[in-house]
């Protein structure tokens, strides 16, 4: 439970003129923004330990706001994060879930071994966010016939006209190369851009979802609470 002491003493006095409603509704004011600030912190703690995270992994979480006849601010996850979002275990740690790709390449790649998670290789084309490029990603799946709508796997036919292109490959059992996705350039050159591993990723905890956010709170909520019943004293002095 946190107290707060307000040290205006005019403040104090003028909030013997206020209803009890408008001082709900003040404080109703001063939490919503009190939270808002402790959801920017989250966020910023996420530029500090994550590497360009993306606008997913930012907009994980959101306020529930308070109301006057429920004095509480929340700040949460998304309705729409599942219980397998990657922030969960970068916050408390442990091993992570398979991905959608790393799901959809067990169930459609005809391949021998046993797929736990998929992680770029070197060769691979990296988006703004350091993540497997969307464009070489698809390219890739659709030539290993292992896309999710199979009319968008590759066919000979297109493979035939397109012979410039570069392929892509996964390597037979017994191959001297290792297990993944493999790129063959046009000029025969070839490079890995995906690697298959058969055990899952085990994070540390990392994100520290709470470090600090007491502190906001604490620092926040007096400032915003002073602020807000000042604003709703001059609304009902100038008789709005």
């Amino acid at each position: 439970m946190l107290k707060i002491t307000v040290e205006d003493q005019a403040l104090q006095d003028s909030l013997r003129h206020l209803a009890e409603r408008d001082i709900r509704v003040a404080a109703t004011w001063a939490l919503n923004d009190t939270a808002s600030d402790v959801l920017q912190h989250v966020q910023d703690r996420m530029d500090e330990v994550f590497d360009r995270p993306t606008r997913f992994a930012k907009n994980a979480f959101t306020v529930r706001g308070a109301r006057p006849t429920k004095l509480e601010a929340e700040v949460i996850e998304r309705p729409s994060v599942g219980r397998r979002h990657f922030l969960k275990v970068q916050e408390f740690g442990g091993q992570r879930g398979q991905t959608g790709l790393e799901g959809l390449l067990s169930a459609r790649l005809a391949y021998d071994g046993h797929i736990q998670a998929a992680v770029p290789a070197a060769g691979a084309k990296l988006d703004a966010y350091g993540n497997w490029s969307s464009g070489e990603r698809n390219q890739a799946l659709s030539a290993v016939q292992a896309q999710r709508d199979r009319t968008a796997n590759t066919t000979d036919r297109s493979r035939r006209r397109n012979r410039k292109r570069a392929g892509f490959f996964v390597p037979r059992e017994g191959s001297k190369l290792s297990p993944g996705i493999w790129k063959r350039n046009p000029d025969g050159s070839i490079q890995k851009i995906l690697h298959f591993t058969t055990v899952a990723p085990v994070y540390e905890e990392r994100l520290g979802f709470f470090d600090g956010a007491a502190e906001v709170y604490a620092d926040r909520l007096p400032f915003h609470l002073k602020r807000t019943l000042a604003k709703m004293v001059s609304r009902r002095a100038s008789g709005a």
